[in-house]
């Protein structure tokens, strides 16, 4: 779940909780509210943590790396 997804499940949810005030067919809609909004605050969490993951910089130490110059001798005969 991405960050977007996460903050919309909150943003439903509290519409859900804070705003309506409506029942539908024996479903409270302040529970259903307060599951979205905890779906979308484990989401944000979660996706926090992955992120954060992702973003460690693994460092390994650099050998130095010795360069040569090269250089080649070629004969070239003229055009006749």
């Amino acid at each position: 779940m991405g960050i977007g997804t996460s903050i919309f499940l909150i943003a439903v949810g509290a519409i859900l909780t804070f705003a309506m005030d409506a029942t539908v067919g024996g479903v409270d809609l302040d529970v259903v509210g307060w599951i979205l909004m905890a779906a979308g605050a484990l989401g944000l969490v979660m996706t926090a943590l992955v992120w954060g993951r992702r973003r460690e910089v693994v460092t390994t130490p650099a050998e130095p790396v010795e360069y040569h110059r090269v250089e080649e001798r070629r004969d070239v005969v003229p055009p006749r």
